[in-house]
């Protein structure tokens, strides 16, 4: 078993913060891998040491592979946590940290790199016998484009064989979008990941965004945390999350996680994951979308219903440690709900809004919890994902968390940026929201028309 007594942060933002805390309650001390931009967060605060890596933008600082393990060499870190985003999803971390004797607090690089290509990911599922959305192979061109998409009958879904996030995803509803909606799907993928290789999917239109969270400690323990739910969301990315699901029923809950635990056994998962699936709600039918192997934005719903620390889990399994508990000790108490608090301005559509924070009151109260690395006086930088806050709340049944987290957001201040606040109060208080009567393409009907949303 490896010992691990002090873990390099390689992250920023809140989730850097929610990983000094793991380490903290664990007895690990912690050295952030920070920006020139990010010398004055609540996380360089935190760490019991702060290292600047390079410049603010990205690409000179977080994606610098040889300058994280570097730092981690330097500084006497035993271990480096990526939290999610930048490098957490990139097999060549991995690889360096074995190179150079350094614990990677997540899965194999072998893992990430084969779950990460959304093809190799789908042969897997399908090797299994977990069905998938009706789709193609890879496609080449343009021309085969059309070719698959007569095959499966418009509308379709262009996605990155690459990609994550949303990037590279565009619906084609009609035949004389195809060659618009490809060169654009193409040219997004390609700007993302360097890599413009698509694939083809049917477009489900009453679809729910299931995910299952997993654990395994690589000693053959593998469990399930159950499912959240992630169908608000915008442009593909995920706004509102729950657990449990109000539209997962008991048969169809066991099915989900039975398939989750299936494809993580049979590729050797090590560490926390996510398994996500396509809930067809008109045909009460599930589809394997991918996995994500990382901790994902969305996991406090899960900490919370499930009473466990994801986090300190991920520490304590990257050490070699066995899971402490199994399938039978988990089980869902109560109802939790997440809502991300951006810097952005939803009536610009929805506009990045960087500046000085010069109001900062976050709720407070029982079964209220707030992940953020802001404060009052904090300067939100331009060049990094909108995220300030995450806004988690946890009631006895979901009209509890419902009404909880409708006060929680009434009592959230923030003032010198603009917020998503407002945007997020009149979601959790609309009738369809209130009696689950939502998809993956709701939020985007309220964006389009706020004064007569209808569910399609």
């Amino acid at each position: 078993m490896a010992t691990i007594s002090r873990v390099l942060v390689a992250n920023r933002g809140e989730i850097a913060v929610r990983i000094i805390k793991a380490c903290q309650k664990l007895g690990i001390e912690t050295v952030l891998a920070m920006s020139d931009a990010d010398r004055d967060t609540l996380a360089a605060r935190m760490a019991d040491r702060a290292v600047c890596i390079g410049p603010a933008q990205p690409l000179e600082s977080y994606l610098k592979v040889n300058t994280i393990i570097m730092t981690a060499l330097s500084t006497g870190a035993d271990a480096i946590h990526p939290g999610y985003g930048f490098l957490a999803e990139q097999p060549e971390l991995g690889e360096a940290c074995a190179k150079n004797g350094v614990i990677f607090i997540g899965p194999k690089p072998d893992t990430i790199r084969g779950m990460g290509d959304k093809l190799v990911a789908r042969k897997t599922a399908i090797s299994l016998g977990i069905p998938v959305i009706p789709g193609s192979a890879l496609i080449a061109d343009l021309a085969q484009g059309w070719s698959e998409a007569e095959k499966i009958g418009f509308p379709i879904l262009l996605k990155a064989a690459a990609g994550g996030g949303g990037k590279g995803m565009k619906a084609v509803y009609k035949p004389e979008e195809m060659e618009t909606v490809f060169m654009e799907a193409s040219a997004e993928a390609r700007a993302a990941f360097g890599d413009d290789r698509l694939f083809a999917e049917r477009f489900i239109p009453n679809a729910r965004h299931i995910e299952v969270q997993i654990l395994s400690d690589g000693s053959g323990n593998c469990i399930h945390l159950f499912e959240r739910d992630c169908s608000l969301q915008r442009r593909y990315q995920k706004v509102i999350e729950e657990a449990p699901s109000i539209a997962v029923s008991n048969g169809l809950r066991k099915q989900m996680c039975e398939a989750a635990i299936h494809i993580a056994k049979s590729i050797g998962y090590e560490n926390a994951g996510t398994v996500e699936f396509v809930l067809d709600q008109d045909e009460k039918c599930f589809y394997f979308l991918e996995m994500n192997t990382r901790i994902q934005v969305e996991h406090p719903v899960t900490e919370m219903v499930a009473d466990v620390d994801l986090v300190a889990e991920q520490i304590r399994m990257a050490a070699g440690e066995r899971l402490q508990f199994n399938q039978d000790r988990i089980q869902v108490t109560g109802h939790a709900s997440e809502c991300r608090i951006n810097a952005e301005c939803p009536d610009d559509n929805f506009r990045p809004s960087p500046g000085r924070i010069r109001k900062w009151e976050v709720p407070r109260g029982e079964g209220i919890r707030v992940d953020t690395h802001c404060f009052e006086g904090y300067f939100v930088p331009p060049y990094y994902d909108s995220l300030l806050a995450k806004l988690i709340v946890i009631g006895k049944d979901r009209e509890e968390a419902i009404t909880k987290m409708a006060q929680a957001l009434a009592n959230f201040h923030v003032a010198g940026i603009d917020t998503n606040i407002e945007f997020l109060s009149a979601i959790v208080v609309h009738p369809h929201f209130k009696s689950g009567q939502t998809n993956t393409r709701w939020l985007e009907t309220i964006i389009c028309n706020k004064e007569n949303a209808t569910h399609e």
